[in-house]
């Protein structure tokens, strides 16, 4: 009897589930023709938030002893050492600190210089397609304002050939042109707090290859063993 009851609850569940994520599809579908463009924006945003997400990741990953090794191996003058473990590094700071070991015999100026240009392309690349979602940030609410506008427009033009539209029917009628302002800036907060977020991590790794680079700077001022 207790199996019975509790089939009978999931089934009910499931049921009310499957009809709330009906519901919630069937009211966006009702936004109007400017849903299509603000479905495409939102799918871009996630797809450029993931895709550079990973790509951060990854360049912000570095072996905590990587400067202490490549240290070690130039104070004992064993500069190939440290050019092998720099260039068998995938990682920002290990293709800057390369660079830098390059250029060891040049003027300080001239090895730090290297390694900036080397930082900033390295920048460059985490930046890369990220101006999108702040692209999307502003233009997904104007989206929705537009929709909304028009379906008022729209809106309004039908009620002038009722002669007495009741207030039910002016109401549903106005929460359904709505829906594209909300969805708007809704899909607009997500793709600027997205922005932000990585923004963010790019920021940490900027200070990682930063602090590298300084620390590289002051091994090559230290006397060799």
């Amino acid at each position: 009897m207790f199996e019975i009851f509790l089939q009978t609850d999931t089934t009910a569940a499931a049921a009310a589930s499957t009809a709330k994520v009906e519901s919630v599809f069937g009211m966006l579908t009702k936004g109007g023709p400017l849903m299509i463009p603000l479905a495409i924006l939102f799918a871009l945003a996630v797809y450029v938030f993931i895709e550079r997400l990973l790509v951060i990741r990854k360049a912000g990953q570095m072996d905590e002893n990587f400067m202490s090794i490549i240290k070690d191996h130039i104070t004992n003058g064993n500069v190939s050492a440290a050019r092998s473990l720099a260039k068998n590094t995938n990682n920002p700071v290990a293709r800057m600190i390369d660079k830098g070991i390059q250029r060891i015999g040049k003027p300080i100026d001239a090895i730090e210089n290297s390694m900036d240009n080397v930082g900033k392309l390295e920048l460059y690349k985490m930046e890369k397609n990220l101006s999108i979602l702040s692209v999307i940030a502003r233009i997904a609410p104007l989206f929705g304002f537009v929709g909304t506008i028009v379906g008022l427009v729209i809106l309004l033009k039908e009620f002038a050939t009722i002669s007495n539209p009741s207030i039910s029917q002016i109401a549903d009628a106005m929460y359904i042109k709505l829906i594209t302002s909300a969805s708007g800036l809704i899909i607009g907060m997500l793709a600027f707090l997205g922005h932000s977020y990585l923004d963010t991590q790019i920021n940490r790794t900027a200070n990682q290859m930063e602090a590298a680079s300084n620390e590289f700077i002051d091994i090559l001022h230290e006397p060799t063993r």
